[in-house]
C-alpha cells in the first residue's frame, strides 16, 4: 500500500490535517505552525491524487479513510485528533466512524454528513482549457485561467498546485482527470448506519452555505456528542478568511 505524503511540525499529542478539494498540505501550513506552537504533533497530509501524494484510478471516502488508517499504522499513532475541510473534512468523518478507537477528538471544517450535488464543474472545466505542456509560468497560467474563472482567490488556490517538472515546464500536482471523473464520489453522504460517539465539532463559515442550521440534525443523527460553531465573516475557506477565530474555537475545542 502507498503511504501518504506529510509534513511533521512540532512536538506533543498526534492532530492530523487534512486538506479539500484540489488543495494540499501546504494550504495549512500557517495554521499547521501554530497549532504545533500549541503543543500538538501536527501532521499535514496530502490526500491521493492531491499534493505530492501518489496518484491513482481509485477514489472514495472509504479508500480515503483506509489510506488515513495506514498512515497512522504506519507512524505507530494509535489515536490522534483529526481535523479534516470540505472534502478532507469527509474523509474524516469517514474514517472516525470506520475507526472510532483511533479518534480522539474530530474537527469537521464546513462541510455536513449530508450529499452535496457536484458543483466543481466550472472549476474543473476552467482547469482543462489550459494548455498544461507549454505552461512556462504560473502568471501565464492566471492570465489563461482568468478568461473562465473570474475570481482571484479561487485562481490563486489553485495556482498554488503548480510545479516545475524536469523538463523546465509547469504542471498541476492534482490527478484532474481522476478527480473530474471522480465528482460524484466527493459529493457522496455518510453512510445511514455510520456513527462516531466521540467529541465532535463542526465549523461553519457565517457566509458559506456549505452547513445550514437544518443540517444539525443529520449532522447529530451520526455524531450525537458533536456541536456546531460559526467563524464570523468567512465563506467555506474559513481557516483562511478568519484564522484567527478558527484557530481559537478549534483550541478551545482540542484543549477541552
Amino acid at each position: 500500500m502507498n503511504l501518504l505524503h506529510s509534513n511533521i511540525l512540532g512536538q506533543g499529542k498526534p492532530l492530523i490535517i487534512l486538506h479539500g478539494f484540489l488543495g494540499m498540505s501546504d494550504n495549512w501550513k500557517t495554521l499547521g505552525t501554530q497549532y504545533a506552537q500549541h503543543g500538538y504533533e501536527v501532521h499535514l497530509l496530502d490526500q491521493r491524487n492531491h499534493g505530492r501524494s501518489f496518484w491513482s484510478e481509485e477514489f472514495n471516502y472509504t479508500i480515503l479513510a483506509d489510506d488515513l488508517k495506514y498512515y497512522l499504522d504506519y507512524h505507530d499513532l494509535s489515536k490522534a485528533c483529526i481535523l479534516g475541510h470540505s472534502m478532507g473534512g469527509k474523509t474524516a468523518m469517514t474514517f472516525a466512524c470506520k475507526h472510532p478507537d483511533s479518534v480522539d477528538k474530530l474537527l469537521v471544517a464546513d462541510i455536513a454528513p449530508k450529499f452535496y450535488p457536484p458543483h466543481h464543474q466550472y472549476i474543473i472545466d476552467a482547469l482543462k482549457t489550459l494548455p498544461t505542456n507549454e505552461l512556462t509560468s504560473r502568471s501565464q497560467a492566471d492570465f489563461l485561467l482568468a478568461e473562465h474563472l473570474h475570481d482571484w482567490g479561487i485562481r490563486q488556490f489553485l495556482l498554488k498546485n503548480l510545479h516545475r517538472t524536469e523538463k523546465g515546464k509547469l504542471a498541476f500536482r492534482f490527478n484532474l482527470s481522476v478527480l473530474a471523473e471522480k465528482m460524484e464520489e466527493i459529493g457522496e453522504a455518510l453512510g445511514h448506519t455510520e456513527y462516531f460517539t466521540g467529541p465532535a465539532l463542526f465549523l461553519r463559515g457565517s457566509r458559506s452555505e456549505y452547513i445550514t442550521p437544518e443540517d444539525l440534525s443529520q449532522i447529530k443523527h451520526h455524531f450525537p456528542n458533536a456541536t456546531l460553531e460559526t467563524i464570523d465573516d468567512a465563506g467555506h475557506w474559513l481557516h483562511a478568511e478568519n484564522p484567527q477565530q478558527f484557530i481559537e474555537k478549534s483550541m478551545v475545542f482540542l484543549n477541552s
